[in-house]
């Protein structure tokens, strides 16, 4: 199952508290991540994380640390139905994401699912699919992003719409003005490849601006952006 299908709304956890976690994911949001690059998980957090998320049946997506192999396995191996690696400029880069992603002969993923170990069956490797999502974050990246969208083994194409502004000199704000400009141009080469793009908006209504522009799959909203708000509509605040 796709931890981030077409339509949906998902928060991004940076907080590594189980109880937090789960109670996000129960709260009507379509996905959660669980940020292994900017946010608190470690290997530890990580799999306590994967057991309650499985323990609860709900699918989960990590943002691996990075695009190294044991970053994703290890995310895959706790239970992740999606990871989305950060730092892939390139279409060798996306290759070396799938060959990561997937078992042999597809690729060279280790065999070591952590399902076992709280009492849930493992899925058999031929029937292993997870969702494979590269970041789209950088200029190198945006100058090869049509030949990344056409990697095979690609789902996912996630946008960073931070680090792609600091990488093209400009602002959050400058790309979503830009009809026709660089967010455009990954949402088309993602759709002329048949595959997903994605979005970190961070606050519902960055998120309402790229839902009116096509994007379907959206981070709408951050864990502790959620518990402000939260205590603002609590308290009566604007």
């Amino acid at each position: 199952m796709n931890a981030i299908g077409p339509g949906s709304s998902g928060v991004w956890c940076f907080r590594d508290d189980v109880d937090t976690v789960l109670a996000l994911a129960r709260s009507g949001f379509d996905w959660v991540a669980l940020d292994a690059q900017h946010g608190r998980f470690d290997r530890r957090s990580l799999i306590d994380n994967g057991r309650a998320l499985a323990g609860a049946g709900l699918a989960f997506a990590v943002r691996t640390g990075g695009p190294d192999p044991a970053g994703i396995g290890l995310a895959l191996d706790a239970g992740a139905s999606a990871v989305i690696v950060p730092q892939i400029d390139t279409p060798d880069e996306a290759r070396q994401v799938v060959d990561a992603g997937r078992y042999p002969p597809l690729g060279s993923r280790s065999w070591g699912p952590l399902a076992p170990l709280w009492g849930h069956e493992a899925a058999p490797p031929a029937a292993a699919a997870p969702q494979l999502g590269v970041m789209i974050e950088s200029a190198a990246a945006l100058a090869n992003v049509g030949a990344i969208a056409e990697v095979p083994g690609v789902d996912l194409l996630f946008i960073g719409p931070f680090d792609l502004a600091l990488s093209l000199g400009t602002t959050v704000d400058a790309l979503l003005a830009e009809g026709d400009g660089p967010l455009a141009e990954i949402a088309a080469a993602s759709s002329a490849a048949g595959k997903a793009a994605g979005i970190f908006a961070g606050d519902p209504d960055r998120g309402r601006i790229l839902r009116a522009r096509g994007f379907d799959r959206i981070a709408v909203a951050t864990d502790s952006g959620v518990i402000a708000a939260g205590a603002r509509a609590v308290l009566g605040g604007p």
